[in-house]
């Protein structure tokens, strides 16, 4: 990877990114991937044993990772996952907000009140505070790149979860609202929208659903890598001038 934000020049030439929900699946894949580049890491959850797992995955391959432990829906909790990084490394380059959780579907009137509020703290006012702590931080800096995890959800709705779908779509608000607000002060804020994956959360659903990787037009789930790599390269000085945007990352399943 070249430079995980435009333009920047530090003492050691070593970036920063924050990834959240990397004790597992997408969050521990980008989180090896930035590592793999050179990148510090920090690393947060609320899965403390998955963090550590993480970071000793991170540390036999070469590179370095700090683990905190994160509930992205409380901001007192976000705000220090923040000062982690600025306090240990004295700066934040990019950041991949992945955190979620994903409600079991069931009918419309069916999803309670608690189930509803669950979901949107975590999927939705977590991306928001996570943003709010990243942004002031790179504004100082005046430089950085962000990339939020919505979902295929985020454009067409997922049968029988109507919170989630609500949540990723609102996610795409967000990250268009920052991109724009943010350009002048140069911060890219992206978001990427994967598909069916091979994670832990998609193999509790597909023991009811198994048939539906069948009809997936390329066969199979994407890999926890495959989504990462585009959430990594979208903090890259490689894509340098996009922002705003909504990369899909689902082997061609909605094809918008």
């Amino acid at each position: 990877m070249t430079n995980t934000s435009d333009d920047v020049d530090d003492d050691d030439g070593q970036r920063v990114a924050l990834v959240t929900g990397a004790a597992s699946g997408i969050g521990r894949a980008a989180a090896r991937l930035f590592a793999r580049e050179g990148v510090r890491v920090v690393v947060g959850d609320v899965d403390e044993v998955g963090l550590a797992q993480t970071v000793k995955l991170v540390g036999d391959e070469g590179g370095e990772a700090v683990a905190c432990t994160v509930d992205v829906s409380d901001d007192p909790s976000v705000a220090d996952f923040v000062a982690t990084a600025v306090d240990r490394f004295g700066r934040l380059d990019a950041a991949f907000n992945n955190a979620g959780v994903s409600p079991v579907a069931k009918g419309f009137t069916e999803h309670t009140l608690d189930e509803w509020q669950r979901t949107i703290d975590v999927n939705l006012t977590g991306v928001f505070l996570c943003m709010q702590h990243e942004l002031r931080v790179m504004v100082e800096q005046r430089r950085g790149a962000i990339v939020n995890t919505s979902s295929g959800a985020g454009v067409v709705a997922a049968p029988g979860q109507p919170q989630y779908t609500a949540a990723k779509h609102g996610v795409l608000g967000l990250t268009k609202a920052a991109a724009q607000e943010y350009a002048r002060a140069g911060i890219r804020v992206n978001a990427i929208l994967p598909g069916m994956t091979d994670t832990t959360m998609m193999q509790d659903y597909l023991q009811e659903h198994a048939a539906m990787v069948k009809m997936l037009p390329m066969g199979r789930l994407a890999t926890a890598e495959e989504v990462a790599k585009a959430a990594v390269w979208l903090c890259s000085d490689e894509a340098s001038y996009i922002s705003g945007s909504s990369l899909v990352v689902d082997g061609a399943t909605i094809c918008r």
